[in-house]
C-alpha cells in the first residue's frame, strides 16, 4: 500500500510544482501590475506553460494554461478579485492566452515525448549492444546463460531465469536467486515450451510478483523459455519489440552455444574415434609381434628338430619364452588399467621394506639388466613403508624397464631414497634421452608414449599403471628431467598410508 501511495503522490507532484508556478507568476504581477499593462503580463504566463509543458507533459501543461487564464482575469485584469472584465478585449486576451497555451502545451509536450523517447531508443540500442558483446564473448553454454540473466535483468530491472529441456522437458538452467521458483511456474514453463506462446502469471502474496514467461524460439524449433518476474507497480515500461528483440537475442545465443556445444561433441567423438583407431592398431601390432615371434621359434622347431644344432635350438626357446613374457607383461598391463578404470584394483597394504621391493624388481629384470650399471642409494634406516608388495614391485618394474629402455646400455641406472617428516620420497634417476618437454605434461596418459626415440616400442600403458597404483597408496608421482642428460621420476608416498 505504501508503494501505491508513492506511486500515486508522483503522478501528483507535477500538478502541483505547475500550480505553484501560477501563483508565483500572479504573486510576481500582482506587485508589477501598475507598471505594465495587464496585457503585457499574459507573456510571463505563456513562459510558464512552455517550463510546465518541457518538465512535466501536456497534462499538467493544460492545467497551467486554464489556471493562468483564470489567475490572469482573477488578480490581474480590472476590475480586481472578480471574473467581471471592464473591457470586451480583455475577452479575446484570455481567449489568445487560453488557445495559445494550449497549442504550446501540446507542441512542447510531444517534443518532451520525442526526446523521451530518443533517450529512451538510445539506451535501448546500447542495451543490446552491451548484450551482443557480452554473447560474442561468452565462451561456454554457462557463460553464454549468465550473460544472458545478467543484461536481461539490468535492461529490465527484474529477476531472470533460463528453462532449458531436459528429456523433452524444461527445466531450470539458470536463474536469479530471487527468481520465484515454485510451482505453478515449472508448469506454466511447460505450456509456453509446448506452444510458444508467452504467458504471465501473478502470484498471491502480500507484495504480488508478475511473472512473464517468453518462448526462446526460433526458426527451427523452441529452445527453451525465458522467465521474467516483476514486483507488481515496479515493472518497467518498455516497448514490447524491445523486449521481444531481447528474447530473440538470447534464443539465438542459446542457438549457437548448442551449436557450438554439439560441433565440440563431434570434434571430440571423431578425435576419439581416431585414437581408439590407432590405439587399436598399436595394440593389435604389439600383441601380434610376441605370438609371430613364438610361433616362428614354435614352427621351427617342430618342422626341424632333428636338423637343428644345439645352440640353435636354445636360441629359439630363449627367443620365445622372452617373447611370451613380454606378451604376458602386456596381458598384465591392460588387465591392471582395466581394473583401475572400473575401481576394482584391490590393494592389500602391509608393512614393506623398500630395499625387499626393489631388489625384487631388479630380480625379475635381471635379465634386462644384463651387465647394466645400478646404483642402489637406499639407507639402511629408512622405516618401512605400508604398501601392497606386488603392486609396488610391478610399478618399480615398469619405471625401471623404462629407464633400461631409454637410456644407453653403457648408461648408469640410479634408484635412491630418503624421508622427511611427511613422506617417503623414491627417485629413479636415468642418463638417457629424457622427455621432449612437449610431452611432459603427458606422459602418464594412458596410451600416450614419447615421439622419440622412435625405434622403441610400447603400448604406453606402463607410467599410467604406475600413476594409479602410486595414486591409490595416496602418494604422486613426477616426472622431470635432468640438468645433464636423462630423466628423473620421483614417487611420493606418506610415511603412513
Amino acid at each position: 500500500m505504501a508503494f501505491r501511495l508513492s506511486t500515486r503522490s508522483n503522478k501528483v507532484i507535477p500538478y502541483l510544482l505547475s500550480i505553484g508556478l501560477v501563483l508565483i507568476t500572479t504573486i510576481f504581477g500582482i506587485f508589477i501590475k501598475g507598471r505594465l499593462e495587464p496585457t503585457n503580463l499574459v507573456m510571463f504566463y505563456l513562459l510558464v506553460v512552455v517550463i510546465s509543458a518541457i518538465e512535466w507533459g501536456r497534462g499538467p501543461a493544460i492545467v497551467t494554461s486554464i489556471l493562468s487564464v483564470l489567475c490572469f482575469d482573477y488578480f490581474l485584469v480590472p476590475p480586481y478579485l472578480t471574473f467581471t472584465v471592464a473591457s470586451i478585449h480583455y475577452i479575446f486576451t484570455f481567449i489568445g492566452l487560453l488557445i495559445v497555451g494550449l497549442v504550446i502545451s501540446t507542441l512542447a509536450s510531444k517534443m518532451r515525448e520525442q526526446a523521451i523517447q530518443a533517450r529512451q531508443q538510445e539506451a535501448q540500442a546500447a542495451a543490446l549492444y552491451r548484450f551482443s558483446d557480452d554473447l560474442a564473448n561468452a565462451d561456454s553454454f554457462d557463460v553464454v546463460l549468465q550473460a544472458i540473466r545478467k543484461n536481461i535483468s539490468q535492461v529490465l530491472n527484474s529477476n531472470v531465469a533460463v528453462y532449458l529441456p531436459v528429456n523433452g522437458s524444461p527445466e531450470l538452467s539458470s536463474y536469479d536467486p530471487e527468481f520465484p521458483t515454485l510451482s505453478p511456474g515449472p508448469l506454466i514453463a511447460e505450456q509456453v515450451y509446448k506452444n510458444g506462446q508467452k504467458q504471465i502469471y501473478t502470484t498471491d502474496s502480500p507484495k504480488p510478483v508478475q511473472i512473464v514467461f517468453y518462448p526462446l524460439d526460433t526458426a527451427q524449433e523452441i529452445l527453451g523459455v525465458l522467465g521474467v518476474s516483476f514486483y507488481e507497480n515496479e515493472r518497467k515500461v518498455l516497448a514490447e519489440e524491445f523486449i521481444k528483440a531481447l528474447v530473440n537475442q538470447a534464443a539465438m545465443a542459446i542457438q549457437r552455444a548448442k551449436l557450438g556445444e554439439d560441433s565440440r561433441q563431434v570434434e571430440i567423438m571423431r578425435q576419439t574415434e581416431k585414437l581408439q583407431s590407432a590405439l587399436l592398431h598399436s595394440i593389435s601390432h604389439d600383441l601380434k609381434t610376441p605370438l609371430v615371434s613364438i610361433k616362428g621359434a614354435l614352427t621351427t622347431l617342430m618342422g626341424s628338430s632333428a636338423n637343428l644344432a644345439a645352440i640353435a635350438k636354445e636360441e629359439l626357446l630363449d627367443t620365445a619364452y622372452e617373447e611370451s613374457e613380454r606378451l604376458n607383461r602386456l596381458v598384465e598391463n591392460l588387465l591392471d588399467m582395466t581394473k583401475m578404470e572400473a575401481g576394482a584394483l584391490r590393494i592389500t597394504k602391509k608393512p614393506c621394506d623398500l630395499r625387499d621391493i626393489v631388489g625384487a624388481s631388479l630380480d625379475q629384470l635381471k635379465e634386462k639388466i644384463g651387465k647394466r650399471s645400478i646404483k642402489i642409494d637406499i639407507p639402511r634406516d629408512l622405516p618401512e613403508i605400508t604398501v601392497d608388495f606386488s603392486f609396488m614391485m610391478k610399478v618399480f618394474n615398469n619405471l625401471i624397464d623404462n629407464a633400461l629402455r631409454y637410456s644407453p646400455p653403457d648408461s648408469l641406472l640410479t634408484i635412491k631414497a630418503r624421508e622427511n617428516q611427511e613422506q617417503i620420497i623414491i627417485e629413479v634417476i636415468d642418463q638417457g634421452f629424457g622427455i621432449p618437454e612437449a610431452d611432459l605434461r603427458r606422459i602418464f596418459d594412458k596410451f600416450y608414449r614419447a615421439e622419440k626415440p622412435q625405434q622403441i616400442t610400447g603400448t604406453g600403458l606402463g607410467l599410467s599403471i604406475c600413476k594409479g597404483i602410486i595414486e591409490a597408496h595416496g602418494g604422486e608421482i613426477i616426472a622431470s628431467n635432468n640438468q645433464g642428460s636423462g630423466a628423473t621420476f620421483v614417487i611420493q608416498l606418506p610415511r603412513t598410508v
